[in-house]
């Protein structure tokens, strides 16, 4: 039996449509599955640090469509301590990563750099403060808050580094609406302080850090 041998341009047909296919998955996962995300900031050390690189779970709290904020499989809301992906507030085109501290419905307030919800005292050995100074109210939100109550489908969020974190506590709540998806698990890190081109470079990855469940 003989096969007869493909002509070139059945050959660069098919590897255009694998190609077209390879790109349709792409974004499909990209769209609905994880997006990748670096962390470029310390406002969640000691959680992340500057230089990490993780994957976003897209799906967790529902389908959207497309370019808009139309949830078509509502699975469930961000809860307390989760690490969600959103758009700033107040430039959609940044995205933001903080830790979920308060959900609709929940009564938050700081004083003197402790956190409380619904009148309880909340702490968490992730929470890292970096200066002993506490603000007073009247010098700003960042050591004492509120009480403020999260309006339904919204959420109250922060970051780890809680002295040096742009957060809820200065421009408000996050519309569920806005949230881009959960983080779960870094796939690479190294340190940005080494500069690009050093011959260092590959002694900068964080190996002990890829493949950490993001909590």
């Amino acid at each position: 039996m003989v096969s007869k041998q493909k002509s070139g341009k059945s050959v660069i047909r098919e590897n255009i449509e694998a190609i077209i296919i390879a790109v349709i998955l792409a974004l499909f996962i990209r769209t609905f599955v994880v997006q990748a995300f670096k962390i470029p900031s310390g406002s969640m050390l000691p959680t992340l640090q500057i230089g990490d690189h993780l994957l976003v779970s897209k799906f967790i709290y529902g389908v959207k469509i497309p370019m808009t904020e139309i949830v078509l499989i509502p699975w469930k809301n961000p809860k307390h301590d989760d690490i969600v992906v959103f758009q700033f507030p107040k430039d959609p085109s940044i995205d933001y990563i903080k830790r979920v501290v308060g959900v609709a419905g929940d009564t938050v307030e700081i004083k003197n750099k402790q956190l409380y919800i619904n009148g309880e005292a909340i702490t968490r050995d992730y929470a890292q403060f970096t200066d002993n100074d506490i603000m007073k109210a009247t010098a700003g939100s960042r050591d004492n808050m509120g009480p403020v109550k999260v309006p339904e489908g919204n959420i109250f969020v922060m970051g780890d580094n809680r002295d040096n974190s742009f957060d809820s506590r200065f421009w408000g709540f996050v519309n569920l609406d806005d949230v881009l998806g959960k983080a779960f698990i870094l796939y690479w890190s190294w340190d940005l302080n080494k500069p690009l081109m050093s011959v260092d470079r590959f002694s900068s990855v964080r190996w002990s850090r890829i493949g950490d469940i993001v909590r």
